[in-house]
């Protein structure tokens, strides 16, 4: 029998649990340098952790993490309301299909109605199929075009 999987918000605490999600996504995007490669300090993870806009939880069986959703709250500056992004969400390849990641957005849906969100939003690659088909079984699909910019001009203008 599969253990119960265990579903929880994180809080400062909980920067160990934060650390092993970093170690399930770079497992579920094939990007060890990302996550792993320069890990920052159980401070700054449990400063993070605390902060009103960050919104990150795993999923546990055992004490295994399996999958981690991680989320801003973006506050709106047009009415007083706010919007929730998830940026990554991800579940060990061998626990996938068992509504693992339905489930963390669901949680993500209770926190938004706590902190009065009005919209989830997320986006995914058009080659991520599964991605795509778990979001359009929960949402309405927008298409939008998502760019890069850099932090620094690369030339001056003219």
């Amino acid at each position: 029998m599969t253990p119960p999987i265990d579903f929880i918000i994180l809080r400062p605490a909980d920067a160990p649990l934060m650390r092993e999600m970093l170690g399930t996504f770079a497992r579920a995007f094939e990007d060890p340098e990302t996550y792993l490669g320069n890990q920052a300090t159980d401070a700054y993870l449990s400063d993070l952790l605390g902060k009103a806009h960050f919104i990150a939880i795993c999923a546990k069986t055992g004490p295994a993490v399996v999958g981690g959703l991680v989320a801003y709250q973006l506050d709106k500056f047009e009415q007083d309301r706010r919007e929730i992004y998830i940026y990554d969400l991800a579940v060990d390849a061998e626990f996938r299909r068992r509504g693992i990641a339905t489930a963390m957005i669901n949680l993500l849906q209770d926190e938004a109605l706590r902190r009065d969100a009005y919209v989830i939003f997320v986006q995914a690659d058009l080659v991520d199929a599964p991605a795509i088909a778990l979001y359009e079984k929960l949402g309405i699909k927008e298409t939008a075009h998502h760019f890069d910019i850099a932090p620094a001009r690369k030339t001056a203008p003219a």
